[in-house]
């Protein structure tokens, strides 16, 4: 066969097999287009799931009469002009194949009045033919109309799904270009029953609105920028997770994207907190030099290439772990960036008061009841050595009671009967009141009852406590009086004899000196000081079973984290295990200085609230 130039119709519906893959996709592009024109208003009108007629009408700059013809021209675009403009690609759309793809496998029909015309003009295509120009009846904007798609092409309208199902990728694009753009109201129409409508608002309001109060109310603010790069937006809190990847919204420039490199610096970021094969929520927006984005990558354009992967990599994963790790009570606004949340207001303008009261842990309650602890009768002769071994030296000297110090001990345990002593800075968590069968803290704090697990807290105070120890190479090391001998097999003598004569350090960087006695018995002569109360053989052999399976190296490099949470749990305090009330105070106040300590290594949550509201509700009370 000799090679021939294909037909400019056969192009086109190969163009438009990979732009307009179903209704959703033609809507995307379409809404990208009212967009770029500047429209502060768009409105979606869909006809069996967008299949029979997908509508998008806005009121932004619009075409000029010359031009008309030109919009359902392949390659025609009003976006670029140079190989300089397409490296540095600032606006939604820039390939001149969208509206021209879609034209070519439907009945389409578009009217525009440009922003300085007289009145409006009206062009209309059936497949290649194109229907001269005439006058149309329409105000300043743009009102493009898509009539049976794939009418000329019956094999691919073979693989469009039923009605509901095409409905619902159409929902799913309408939301994803109305989260990115809270200051342009939306509204969309399905088989003429409106079905949604966003008015303009702050970027909060709009996240609730498309996603719900619940994940509103489970987020954390994002703000931060380095080197060029901002990334804001919010992202839920771990305990907010969701069994698949459906709330995961991330814009690179306002583009909404799928990309595998930022997919993993923020799954990176949440690894620490996620409860096992869960996913975490988020809504994202990465904002740097369009010069170091390539965003012409596919045709769908939802995939991009960075210029500096690492950089970006590393940006997004520090910003993220940066507002994850706020201890508990601490509002991310203090300790994120504090430019206004709002990227479409002027840059003086402030951060709306409902994000803050949205994002504070606890904030000033309204009810009227007494905001202080009534006095609990503490014996002076308290034990103080259990929490100096539970929780460490210098907490111990803060926190636990001796015959000396009581009185200070009493002033603070007990909050003052003033409003002050409850400041969602201070104590959030409140103060100890009880212990429910050896398990749970309960708490009152200025909102009503905190609920805390106390081996899941504890853990991830230990745990961070290791990992900060590590970190700094201060694990420190407490000889026992008399080692302790087990049985071990060869695999566990194999890797302590490994450790010893590469003489690597491995397991004296984690705090412990254990012995080979004979080929089958091993002696733990030292384990780690903050873990002395563990049982040390149990210890000894999950240490060494990473270091067998993954070598020293990679234990304390990539499966560090997995290792030290092991640690930790086996020195957390277990269930059943009375607490007094100055150890229950201070293992709060660990809690609110630790970071990620709203949940335990596993992910699972250390502590509840319940509001004063919500007890009224339980008891009925005002009914």
């Amino acid at each position: 066969m000799r090679i021939q130039l294909l037909p400019d119709q056969l192009i086109s519906q190969i163009a438009a097999g990979e732009v307009v893959e179903r209704p959703a996709s033609a809507l995307k592009e379409l809404l990208e287009n009212s967009l770029d024109a500047g429209s502060t208003d768009i409105s979606v009108s869909l006809l069996q799931g967008g299949v029979k007629q997908l509508r998008v009408a806005d009121n932004g700059s619009g075409i000029a009469q010359d031009d008309l013809a030109m919009a359902l021209t392949r390659h025609a675009t009003s976006k670029i002009f140079s190989l300089e403009d397409l490296e540095a690609v600032a606006s939604l759309g820039f390939r001149g194949e969208a509206l021209a793809s879609i034209a070519s496998v439907s009945r389409t029909q578009v009217s525009s009045r440009f922003v300085d015309s007289k009145h409006a003009w009206r062009i209309a295509s059936e497949g290649s033919e194109i229907s001269p120009i005439e006058p149309a009846a329409l105000d300043v904007g743009t009102i493009i109309e898509v009539n049976d798609l794939y009418f000329n092409t019956p094999a691919r309208r073979k693989f469009l799904k039923t009605e509901g199902t095409e409905f619902g990728h159409c929902e799913v694009a309408f939301e994803r270009v109305a989260l990115s753009r809270p200051d342009v109201a939306f509204m969309m129409q399905h088989n003429g029953r409106a079905l949604s409508r966003y008015a303009v608002s702050t970027p909060e309001k709009r996240f609730s609105e498309v996603l719900g109060s619940e994940f509103a109310a489970e987020t954390i603010f994002v703000d931060e920028s380095a080197a060029g790069l901002r990334l804001w937006g919010v992202a839920a809190k771990p305990t907010f997770n969701r069994n698949k990847s459906d709330t995961q919204y991330v814009y690179v420039n306002g583009r909404y994207v799928r990309d595998k490199l930022i997919s993993h610096a923020i799954r990176q970021a949440y690894q620490d907190v996620l409860h096992h094969e869960r996913h975490p929520a988020f809504v994202l927006f990465l904002e740097l030099d369009p010069n170091l984005v390539d965003v012409n990558v596919h045709p769908s354009k939802t995939e991009v290439r960075f210029r500096d992967g690492q950089a970006i990599h590393r940006f997004i994963f520090h910003s993220l772990h940066k507002a994850l790790a706020s201890p508990t009570g601490v509002s991310n606004a203090s300790t994120s960036n504090q430019a206004a949340f709002n990227p479409f207001a002027s840059s003086n303008a402030a951060r709306p008061e409902s994000f803050d009261k949205l994002r504070t842990g606890f904030v000033e309650a309204q009810y009227p009841y007494p905001k202080y602890q009534s006095q609990i009768n503490l014996s002076a002769n308290q034990p103080s050595n259990f929490y100096q071994t539970l929780f460490g030296e210098n907490n111990s000297q803060n926190y636990v009671s001796n015959t000396s110090n009581n009185a200070a001990l009493q002033a603070s345990i007990h909050a003052p009967s003033s409003d002050a002593a409850f400041a969602p800075n201070d104590h959030p968590l409140g103060f100890a009141v009880a212990q429910i069968h050896g398990v749970y803290v309960l708490a009152q704090n200025a909102e009503g009852l905190v609920v805390v697990d106390m081996h899941a807290a504890h853990e991830r105070i230990m745990y961070e406590q290791l990992k900060n120890a590590l970190d700094n190479k201060a694990v420190a090391m407490q000889p026992l009086l008399l080692p302790v001998s087990f049985n071990a097999d060869r695999l566990e003598v194999a890797a302590v004899q490994e450790a010893l004569a590469t003489n690597d350090g491995s397991l004296q960087d984690l705090g412990f000196d254990i012995a080979i006695l004979s080929p089958t018995t091993l002696a733990v002569r030292a384990i780690p000081t903050m873990l002395q109360d563990a049982d040390a053989v149990n210890l000894a052999r999950d240490v060494l079973r990473d270091l067998r399976e993954y070598g020293a190296s990679r234990a304390l490099t990539e499966r560090r984290n997995e290792l030290l949470g092991s640690m930790a749990c086996h020195a957390a305090v277990r269930a059943n295990r009375s607490l007094t009330i100055p150890e229950m105070n201070a293992l709060l106040r660990d809690m609110e200085v630790t970071e990620r300590s709203g949940q335990c290594n596993h992910g699972r949550p250390t502590w509840f609230q319940v509001s004063m509201s919500d007890l009224d509700k339980m008891f009925m009370r005002g009914k």
